[in-house]
């Protein structure tokens, strides 16, 4: 016990010393007495100097004062004039002694909202001459010495100075009326047993009741603040045709001040105090417009009672003013005068015995009904509300039950609510719904719980604005009061309910309601979370991305809101954007929530608030399923991402549909159109008219439910769309849009068959589109123009197939030009033309990218994503060829066509394909293809390209014979070779074993660059050997330890390649260090005796010659002139190594 003490004796003999230092002895021990009984922390809130300095201040504040004078300053000390500083105002008392002080001071910084840091108000016995001079402090009150109530108190800082001298002023009032009201006290109770003798003459049992009332109130049930008698006069100017004229010197209390006016509406109150006036009841309590300074606040009790004269006339009434005290709220309402008798009467009325299980229950609901109301209440409303009090029964449920004064100028709302919801939020959500129905103000809230009850208990009064205004529509009321109590797990329940059925609905809100935080539940409402909860049990389905879309109550047409759903983790905001970018949206704001409950990972949920960049309003209605669509669609891969899909919005237009106009965007730019993708694109949005065109007449042109290809209704809906795409493509104004509209026009018109319509062996769409076109039609192609071709687009490859003929053959290539790959395609073809112009089969070839290799993947992961997409090209192809069966021809399943039967179709190996042909072959026998394994030549069916190393050997022998001409047989001396390729090719690696006397010093393809300056012959060839037997090799798989000095493998990524000597020398250039484009350039121009081409690209052109003539845009950076090659000997192994002209010019310049 003495260890807890220590701080605190420590706490006070450190204020006492500085206090004895700044005022001595006197100081020190009115320091001791002042802060006595501060708790220890509140002491601690400032040093101790700081409390001397307080304690001093207010000793000499206290010096002077006479007696019944209260002293009051309020300010903000300085060292300067105070003695001590202080973060806090200070507010100082200095009064006689005597019962309210503390809590009615109190209260008006409650009423003020001004928080009270401390509050120190000890009780001295001040001694003081007849001046009020302080003689000194005695321990206790005496005859000389009289008590005296002392405070100080520390307040929010209140900076401005009119609030010092208002706050001073507000307490000044509060401690004139506790004197009033403390120095008429006794006079008051006299006042209220002399009301008795002036009920009537004599004692009347009608009266008994009243009477007792009265002396009920003088026995310490109620706190008399003031008093005031009245006379009754007639008057028929007066409201009620009464006038109140004041009884001289009967103000006693509060009331002795004239200005002190307990109802704004004047001192009667209007008619209802004149029918209380004539009526038989003699008693009649109510609340004062005006709020108690005095004890406790809130509306003052005013007890109204009639006076009478000898021969029994009413001439008057008293009031008297003051508050019930806790003896009469805790009393049994079946000990208290007037409603003892009502308590009885009820009883009566309702038919219920008081021992009973109901009867009980209605003494106890009367016994807790707020007291206040019991004293003002009517009989009749008493009956109801009790009743319906009783049929709760303890429901968890909203319920009101209100009335209005007697005098019209209250309204009194008891509301009950379950237990579990009522808060303070609550609490001010029903006050703000009673203020608006009542038309009024709440001036005070009454609220308990008890222990054993389910339901919160609350009494809110409202001053009405006008006392003749009509009631409120009270069982609308009521409704308003229990939606706001509703929480928000009872409408998430409510709304399951009403999609799943009660108890299918009850379960789910058991298993959902658990997984919203409050965050969610502050911004969204329940209807809200239900239709989240569809999308989280998409994703705890398995489901990795889950999207809604909404507009909010007074958001604008061209604003709306997307939701985003994906587990665990929120999508980056920096993957967002550009989806929104390219739907025409602009993303306005993100709210992140994440979504969970026990035992699971949880839901990250994203709204985002959107708007659209043109300011063009959305259709949610009609747009919002087509949107969810798309955004599903983006985020799985299927659909691509670029500005194209600002038609979703734009032009109405369906995911799928949108892959219509890109695969022709896809195609357009394939063909040589002289546009970017970013102006087509642009161009399309401006034209929505069109871009909706377009699909319509692709729509009306090959949809299969319309018939054959010349059907009545085909040719109907055909000449429909056309005539509106004619009036929209005159609406276009620019030039180079409507060249670029009118490209994808022709192409559509083009198009011969499209597999659009089929559907695989699971039902779903084909994830590709493939269509076949009239080369011999398109605008502005390239020559030499194919009789068809067959473009095939998926957001995972896009690939085409050309045919100089109805019967064409040529091989499929893996091409790594995207931008141009059907120009590579095309040169190819050509050469293939020429190739097969002896035999049956004219030339075709083929070719596909691959547009999402694996980020950093393995040479597997990379070959398999090319076999698949390799597939996806065969067959987007077979999908619309025709087929043999049974001797005829069969048109494949939902392809309309607009071209003649068409059945013959084979493809070979190519570069990157070398091992492909069965791959092939499987997906001909797959879908059933008449030609089966002869389908795809160099199968294990047939030959391998690879093995057979058939187009490596015939360029040799051209090798050996240009040799030979030179006089030197390459079979059996060492020769000097620079080429383009690698050993994992056809060309390339075959023709690099076939001579053991090579010596390759440079070498690069798609991926790595090659230097060996002085190669070992025997050793090299090995090497050589060993990668082209080795899978999917690379140039990274040579053994370095076999490279000769100044041998390396650079990466082609790299920023700079830094030369050895030995390597400069060998490529005959003198700069040690090179970019990886002019290292190439180097070794294409190198001084050996061999350049071979394997590879795929044309690398030489002509001088007179622009890199465009060359058609190869991606060899322009590397590219050289004819008259710049230093080989004594070219080999083309690979096609279209050199332009003709480039040949031509390396020929004639020796």
């Amino acid at each position: 016990m003495a260890t807890a003490l220590a701080p605190r004796i420590y706490g006070l003999d450190a204020i006492s010393a500085d206090a004895l230092q700044a005022g001595g002895e006197e100081a020190a021990q009115f320091a001791r007495r002042l802060f006595g009984r501060v708790a220890d922390k509140d002491l601690a809130a400032a040093s101790s100097d700081q409390r001397a300095g307080a304690a001093t201040a207010l000793l000499a504040f206290a010096r002077r004062r006479l007696p019944g004078v209260a002293k009051v300053r309020v300010f903000n000390p300085t060292q300067a004039d105070h003695g001590f500083e202080s973060r806090h105002t200070i507010v100082q008392v200095v009064n006689d002694d005597m019962p309210f002080l503390v809590d009615s001071i109190a209260n008006e910084f409650n009423r003020r909202e001004i928080a009270v840091h401390l509050l120190a108000h000890p009780v001295m016995a001040m001694r003081r001459d007849l001046d009020g001079d302080l003689v000194g402090i005695a321990v206790e009150a005496g005859e000389r010495a009289r008590p005296e109530s002392l405070m100080h108190i520390e307040i929010d800082r209140q900076a401005e100075p009119v609030l010092l001298d208002e706050i001073a002023a507000a307490l000044s009032r509060v401690l004139a009326e506790v004197r009033l009201a403390v120095e008429d006290w006794k006079a008051m109770r006299r006042a209220c047993l002399d009301a008795i003798a002036d009920l009537s003459p004599g004692r009347s049992p009608a009266l008994a009741e009243y009477e007792d009332f009265l002396r009920w109130l003088e026995a310490n049930h109620f706190t008399f603040l003031g008093h005031r008698r009245y006379r009754y006069v007639d008057d028929p100017s007066q409201p009620g045709g009464l006038r109140y004229e004041l009884v001289p010197g009967s103000a006693l209390g509060i009331l002795r001040r004239d200005e002190v006016r307990l109802f704004d509406a004047g001192l009667g109150g209007g008619e209802a105090m004149a029918r209380f006036a004539r009526g038989p009841h003699n008693i009649m309590i109510v609340k004062t417009d005006r709020q108690s300074l005095v004890h406790r606040s809130g509306a003052m009790d005013c007890v109204i009672v009639k006076t009478c004269d000898a021969d029994g006339r009413v001439t008057g009434e008293r009031r008297l003013v003051g508050l019930f005290t806790s003896a009469a709220y805790h009393a049994s309402v079946r000990d208290v005068p007037l409603l003892r008798g009502r308590v009885e009467g009820l009883l009566r009325r309702s038919n219920l015995d008081r021992h009973s299980h109901d009867g009980k229950a209605l003494l106890a609901i009367l016994d807790t009904y707020p007291r206040d109301e019991l004293f003002q209440i009517d009989e009749d409303t008493l009956y109801d509300h009790a009743l319906g009090i009783l049929q709760l029964q303890e429901r968890r449920r909203v319920a009101l039950f209100a009335r209005r004064d007697s005098v019209g100028r209250f309204a009194a709302n008891l509301v009950f609510a379950p237990r579990e919801r009522f808060d303070a939020a609550l609490s001010d959500r029903f006050a703000a719904l009673l203020e608006k129905a009542w038309n009024g103000k709440v001036t005070q809230v009454t609220s308990s719980v008890g222990s054993d009850s389910a339901l919160a208990q609350s009494l809110y009064i409202l001053k009405l604005d006008a006392p003749d205004q009509a009631a409120p529509d009270l069982i609308e009321l009521e409704k308003a009061l229990a939606e706001a109590a509703t929480s928000w797990t009872d409408r998430l329940r409510a709304g399951l309910q009403a999609q799943l059925g009660e108890a299918e609905g009850r379960a789910a809100a058991r298993l959902w309601r658990d997984w919203f935080p409050a965050v969610y539940r502050e911004t969204f409402d329940a209807l809200q979370a239900t239709r989240d909860i569809e999308q989280l049990q998409r994703l705890l389905a398995g489901a990795t991305f889950g999207v809604h879309v909404g507009r909010r109550a007074g958001m604008p047409e061209h604003r709306f809101a997307i939701r985003l759903f994906h587990p665990r983790k929120p999508i980056a905001l920096s993957d967002i954007l550009p989806l929104a970018e390219n739907l025409g949206l602009r993303v306005l704001s993100e709210a992140p929530f994440l979504l969970r409950a026990s035992g699971h990972d949880g839901v990250a949920m994203q709204v985002l608030r959107v708007e659209t960049a043109d300011g063009s309003a959305v259709d949610l209605a009609a747009a919002g399923p087509r949107f969810i669509e798309a955004m599903e669609k983006l985020r799985s891969g299927e659909l691509e991402n670029d500005g194209l899909n600002r038609l979703v919005l734009g032009a109405g237009l369906a995911w799928r549909e949108i892959a219509i106009v890109r695969a022709y965007t896809k195609y357009l730019r394939q063909a040589g159109i002289p546009f970017s993708q970013d102006y087509m694109e642009r161009a399309l949005s401006v034209y929505p008219r069109v871009a909706r065109g377009l699909v319509d007449l692709f729509m009306a042109r090959f949809d299969p439910a319309l018939g054959e290809a010349d059907a009545s209704e085909r040719m109907r809906r055909i000449e429909a769309v056309e005539a509106d795409m004619k009036a929209a493509l005159e609406a276009v104004t620019t030039l180079d849009e409507d060249r670029i509209l009118r490209r994808f026009h022709n192409a559509v018109l083009c198009t011969l068959r499209t597999n659009y319509w089929q559907r695989g062996g699971d039902g779903a769409q084909k994830e590709w589109i493939s269509f076949k076109i009239d080369s011999r039609a398109i605008d502005e192609l390239p020559a030499p123009r194919p009789l068809v071709e067959i473009f095939v687009y998926s957001p995972r490859m896009e690939g085409i197939h050309l045919r100089g003929g109805r019967v064409a053959r040529g091989g499929i290539r893996w091409s790594d030009r995207r931008e141009d790959f059907r120009t590579e395609i095309l040169g190819l073809m050509k050469t293939q033309m020429v190739k097969n112009a002896v035999i049956v089969p004219v030339g075709s070839k083929g070719g596909f990218y691959v547009k999402q290799p694996p980020v950093g993947g393995t040479r597997e992961q990379v070959q398999a994503e090319g076999i698949a997409c390799y597939q996806t090209l065969i067959r987007g192809m077979l999908d619309i060829t025709d087929n043999y069966t049974g001797g005829s021809i069969a048109a494949p399943v939902d392809v309309v066509r607009h071209d003649g039967d068409d059945p013959y179709l084979v493809v070979a190996a190519d570069k990157g394909t070398a091992t492909f042909s069965d791959i092939a072959n499987k997906l001909a026998q797959d879908y059933g293809f008449w030609l089966d394994d002869a389908f795809a030549s160099g199968g294990s069916a047939g030959y391998d390209h690879k093995k057979m190393g058939i187009t490596a050997r015939g360029a040799w022998e051209s090798v050996k014979r240009h040799f030979r001409e030179l006089g030197q047989d390459i079979q059996a001396t060492p020769f000097t070779v620079a080429g383009v390729g690698d050993m994992s090719g056809d060309v390339f690696g075959n023709g690099m074993l076939l001579s053991p006397h090579i010596k390759l010093v440079a070498a690069f393809d798609h991926r790595h660059i090659f230097i060996d300056p002085a190669p070992d012959t025997a050793a090299s060839f090995a090497e050589r050997k060993r990668l082209f037997d080795l899978p999917r090799s690379s140039w990274m798989d040579y053994d370095k330890g076999l490279l000769s000095a100044g041998g390396a493998i650079f990466d082609r990524a790299a920023k700079s390649i830094a030369l050895s000597p030995e390597a400069r020398a060998v490529l005959g250039i003198e700069t040690p260090s090179l970019t990886p484009v002019d290292l190439m350039r180097a070794i294409l121009i190198a001084p050996v005796d061999l350049l071979y081409f394997g590879g795929i690209g044309t690398y030489v052109k002509a001088s007179t010659e622009t890199n465009a003539d060359a058609g190869d845009r991606a060899s322009d950076a590397l590219r050289v002139d004819g008259a710049q090659i230093r080989a004594r000997v070219v080999g083309e192994g690979a096609n279209l190594g050199f332009t003709q002209r480039g040949r031509v010019e390396a020929a004639l310049a020796g």
